[in-house]
């Protein structure tokens, strides 16, 4: 768990940064549960990942930024740490799975990144690794660093201020540093609150690991949920999330794509693929009933892939 002093400060650090984004009720009458949208996606790089990355390198001392900063993103992180280390004025190198959708490198480049794109693999390792063979800097993990997390908990901050009252939190799940510190701070002051995790079919390593009890490795496949999904959690993250999490949930493609639609037609919100997995679980009734918020992680989206989608199709 992240203490609670921890994220209080972050909120007090990425200030001037991250903004404070709205909670907003979706209004479907088959909803079998009160859904609200916590949109991450209004964020200035369109994701949640500026709060970790900005508290990440404005805590860094002088002597770790020296050689700058390196992440391993599949586009959202790498697009925190271009925004923050552009702020802090050093170069930002970005570690990229080649599946990385362009609209996602596009925007690490105009933010001033540099980006190395190899395969899925390799990223992982340097992930597991916390470095790249051959370059320098300091390393802010995407999950695993705590003052990451730390940033990320102010989500779970806002949505307790906005909804006291709350049943429950979905949260994507990627590589786990969203739960991580959005459950730490709801479970730290409101612990009757439930979080559950969710992910797509084609990569649904916590939901196995939950069920089993320890971790399981599991069969992925890249698709158009880009920012989660996964083949292995991570260890130090299972330490964590499992003793956090009430349940891990999985949402198919088809479901996924139906609630990127239906965000864009019911609230004017253009989410990515991991960003409506959170309502995707919730309107399937895999979250429970009462007043469920759905963290819209981000919005960065390809243009082809949202036009596919709005077209009433799922994406290859």
């Amino acid at each position: 768990m992240i203490p609670l002093d921890e994220i209080r400060r972050a909120r007090e650090t990425i200030a001037g940064a991250a903004v404070r984004t709205p909670l907003v009720r979706l209004h479907v009458a088959e909803a079998p549960c009160e859904i609200w949208l916590k949109l991450e996606s209004l964020q200035p790089i369109g994701s949640f990942k500026i709060r970790g990355a900005t508290n990440a390198i404005r805590q860094a001392t002088p002597e770790e930024l020296a050689d700058g900063v390196v992440t391993a993103s599949a586009g959202n992180m790498a697009q925190g740490v271009s925004w923050a280390a552009r702020e802090a004025g050093v170069p930002a190198t970005i570690i990229v799975p080649d599946h990385a959708p362009q609209t996602k490198i596009d925007a690490i480049e105009r933010l001033g990144g540099r980006v190395i794109k190899v395969p899925h693999a390799r990223w992982w390792q340097t992930m597991e690794e916390h470095r790249h063979e051959g370059v320098d800097g300091l390393f802010v993990h995407p999950v695993e660093d705590e003052r990451v997390m730390a940033g990320n908990g102010t989500i779970g901050l806002e949505v307790l201020e906005d909804l006291p009252d709350v049943d429950a939190v979905v949260i994507p799940y990627g590589g786990g540093g969203l739960t991580a510190g959005i459950a730490s701070a709801v479970k730290a002051l409101r612990p009757e609150t439930k979080v559950f995790t969710v992910e797509p079919e084609t990569g649904a390593p916590f939901a196995a690991s939950f069920a089993a009890g320890s971790p399981q490795p599991v069969e992925y496949t890249a698709s158009f949920v880009d920012g989660a999904g996964a083949p292995l959690v991570l260890p130090k993250m299972w330490g964590i999330d499992s003793s956090l999490v009430d349940g891990g949930l999985v949402a198919s493609l088809d479901e996924t794509a139906a609630a990127v639609r239906l965000l864009a037609e019911r609230v004017r919100v253009i989410a990515e693929g991991a960003g409506a997995l959170a309502a995707a679980a919730a309107l399937a009734g895999r979250a429970g009933e009462g007043k469920v918020v759905c963290i819209v992680s981000g919005g960065n989206i390809d243009a082809a892939r949202l036009a596919t989608i709005l077209g009433g199709e799922t994406p290859s």
